[in-house]
């Protein structure tokens, strides 16, 4: 796998430099087993916590429940020694400190390593990397002194106007529970506790506060809720982020029904519930509704309110022990009590390791859309005109999930060093569209750079190119005229999420490198030139129309009506919704070429695994991604299912004429539904249909099984 090997040197350096067990039981911070009993490391958390909490007064527990910082919140990650949050402990019981950072893209504490935005992680289509991913965020946060990070986010994408689309791994449950869960393991083997968020729909910006979302039961347990899932249950994460808004009429971090009835009773889940910044909405309403840890600050968990609930008996004492047991037992079973602080030292942090990581995992999500002619890789060419401000910077999406690089390696940088002194790299900024057109026929090779505008607190007011920023001009009229200058011209798409390519047939080539982080000048000009195949298939679905997206021109579904978003399209997400519908994308989920060939044959199909062969068709070694589709039946009238759904997918390398036997295993839950007429899952019998291929558009291998008796 393209990342095995950043994952591998952030595990290397960890083992180095972590403390022995004698160095280990020096540093606790717990204190003397002999006169705190809880500090036995002997115990299990479970005992550990029963013989702490009653040793707390009623306001130690409390204070316990919420973030305490002056300089966290709003303006942590801006300064080099600040936190995003932090929870000072009970020094009189040993309880130390909980320091937390924002990271579901890098650290975000002064400057760290800026990877690539994770949407590019989700176009790698590899757990490998996953987990790579998840170990350098891990890794960083640690020496920056943090014990918990604020991700992986895993909201799956309902539109593609989400302005935190960059910020989440795409619009298939499927693939975010397995990136999600691969995320958390990297970051915990790190030492960190990782929060997934943001528990339980969130997928706007637009009224963020105060909207309303309805979803219905089998549409949140199919799409939105399967990333968190998996994430608690394979992941193991240590905690679970609650977001804005309401669900079905019940505010996000004080809904009893997700938090405490299916996140603690079903899945099992035993660490803490942190509510995103000012997301809590009532005091009694989160205590009771399973909200543990109140960020940023106790705005509703406080002494004064809690202990006027508990008074008014709207709260029982007993909840918020149980809140406090929940922080405390995460924290013995997390190893935060018998270990010393981590400390906030940037010198402990190997950067050569981390860029190597943020350049593997660019180019393993750069994914090729359009390769007409053999355009790419670049074949030597004499001259290249870079064209767009987009060659000269790094972009990123703004908000809790964006990074100040340590350094960074703009496209202008890369590819002239790695074209050499035999090739002329000259650069045009495209505001003179005139001067552009010139550079362009001047050149052999013409490479336009078009970035997006995106982030957190605002959605995009539109697909194209030229929303949200105009300060970029007409990107899309820059590229159409670049494109009839120079026959050979190549667009290189430095975006958050899918955009409108109305020129797509006009130009030779089309790369989407999304925010590619602080390597992006390497990375780019290694795929360009060849040196590594392109890694990514798109984990969004690119329309050709703005009208075309899941979620357009229905205000009742987007953006809502007298602030609430009824999610009339059930489980028709993502490319689900273009099957649907009959309409044909611009570039479909799944899809991203090679500079080779693949032969997909010798299908296999069983009930609990399907096999197919794939062959390198090609002269030289490239990246192929099989993905495993089901067709499955409908249970009744009333209960539609999507014409395809992603059910299996594996990442392989393979040298020319090279062949590799795949196997996706299948289990119950891969063909369930969720029943809501028996609140479970259910499989519904009938004939299941098998599609593989290189895209969700692509299949190349078709079959079929039946289930319950029901013959195909």
């Amino acid at each position: 796998m393209p990342a095995s090997g950043a994952l591998a040197s952030v595990l290397v350096l960890s083992a180095l430099s972590a403390p022995g067990p004698a160095a280990q039981a020096a540093a606790t911070r717990c204190g003397d087993p002999a006169t705190r009993p809880w500090c036995r490391t002997s115990l299990s958390p479970d005992q550990r916590t029963s013989l702490l909490l009653p040793k707390l007064t009623d306001d130690e527990k409390i204070a316990l429940l919420a973030s305490d910082d002056p300089l966290g919140g709003p303006l942590g990650g801006f300064f080099e020694t600040a936190h995003a949050d932090t929870n000072q402990g009970i020094p009189r019981l040993g309880i130390p400190p909980l320091y937390m950072a924002d990271g579901p893209a890098g650290v975000r504490q002064g400057k760290a390593t800026a990877l690539p935005a994770p949407i590019s992680l989700a176009a790698g289509f590899d757990p490998a990397a996953a987990r790579g991913y998840g170990g350098t965020v891990g890794w960083e946060a640690r020496h920056r002194g943090n014990d918990v990070i604020f991700g992986p986010t895993v909201d799956v994408l309902r539109t593609p106007r989400n302005g935190r689309t960059f910020e989440g791994l795409g619009e298939d449950p499927y693939l975010s529970a397995g990136l999600g869960a691969s995320w958390v393991q990297g970051a915990q083997a790190q030492g960190v506790m990782a929060s997934v968020k943001h528990l339980a729909v969130y997928t706007q910006e637009t009224d963020r506060m105060s909207l309303g979302m309805n979803v219905d039961p089998r549409t949140l347990r199919e799409i939105y809720l399967p990333p968190f899932e998996a994430s608690v249950k394979t992941g193991g994460a240590a905690a679970v982020m609650c977001g804005f808004g309401k669900l079905n009429g019940r505010w996000a971090c004080q809904d009893g029904t997700t938090l405490k009835k299916i996140l603690r009773s079903e899945w099992g889940f035993k660490g803490f519930v942190t509510s995103d910044h000012v997301a809590a909405q009532d005091s009694a309403g989160a205590a009771n509704g399973g909200l543990d840890l109140e960020l940023p600050i106790g705005l509703r968990y406080n002494a004064f309110m809690l202990k006027l609930a508990v008074g008014q008996k709207k709260v029982a004492q007993a909840t918020i022990d149980g809140h406090a047991r929940n922080i405390l037992r995460t924290m013995f079973a997390f190893g935060v009590f018998d270990r010393a602080a981590y400390p906030n030292d940037l010198t402990r942090i190997d950067r050569g390791a981390s860029e190597a990581s943020a350049r593997r995992l660019a180019e393993n999500g750069i994914t090729l859309l359009k390769n007409e002619g053999g355009a790419l890789p670049l074949n030597a060419p004499k001259s290249i005109a870079l064209i767009g401000k987009g060659a000269q910077a790094v972009p990123s999406g703004f908000g809790s999930a964006q990074v100040q690089p340590f350094s960074a390696v703009s496209p202008r940088d890369g590819i002239a060093r790695r074209a050499g002194s035999g090739t002329k790299v000259t650069y045009d900024g495209g505001g003179n569209r005139g001067a552009a057109v010139r550079a362009a026929k001047e050149a052999d090779v013409a490479i336009v750079f078009a970035t997006d505008a995106q982030g957190e607190f605002f959605d995009k007011s539109c697909l194209t190119l030229n929303c949200g920023d105009p300060l970029k001009g007409d990107q899309d009229a820059l590229i159409s005229e670049v494109a009839a200058a120079n026959p050979d011209t190549i667009v290189v798409l430095e975006t958050g999420g899918p955009v409108l390519t109305p020129w797509a047939s006009r130009v030779k080539g089309i790369v989407e490198a999304w925010y590619p982080g602080q390597e992006a000048g390497n990375a780019l000009a290694r795929v360009l030139y060849g040196d590594v195949d392109p890694g990514g298939r798109l984990p969004v679905t690119f329309p050709v129309r703005e009208q075309d997206a899941p979620a357009a021109g229905n205000p009742a579904q987007y953006p809502g009506v007298n602030k609430t978003v009824t999610f009339s399209e059930g489980v028709m997400v993502g490319y689900r919704h273009y099957d649907a519908k009959g309409i044909a994308p611009r570039f479909p989920f799944g899809h991203g070429l090679s500079y080779t060939s693949f032969r997909y044959d010798g299908l296999a199909v069983r009930r609990d695994r399907v096999e197919v062969t794939v062959t390198n068709t090609g002269a030289r070694p490239g990246t192929a991604v099989p993905q495993l589709y089901l067709g499955m039946p409908a249970p009744r009238a009333g209960v539609p299912q999507p014409p395809r759904q992603l059910k299996g997918y594996a990442k392989l390398t393979l040298g020319p004429g090279q062949s590799s036997r795949v196997a996706f295993p299948l289990t119950a839950r891969s063909l369930s539904y969720w029943d809501t007429a028996s609140n479970g899952w259910r499989v519904a019998p009938g004939c299941y249909k098998v599609m593989v291929g290189g895209s969700s558009r692509d299949i190349a291998q078709r079959g079929a099984f039946s289930q319950g008796g029901s013959g195909c």
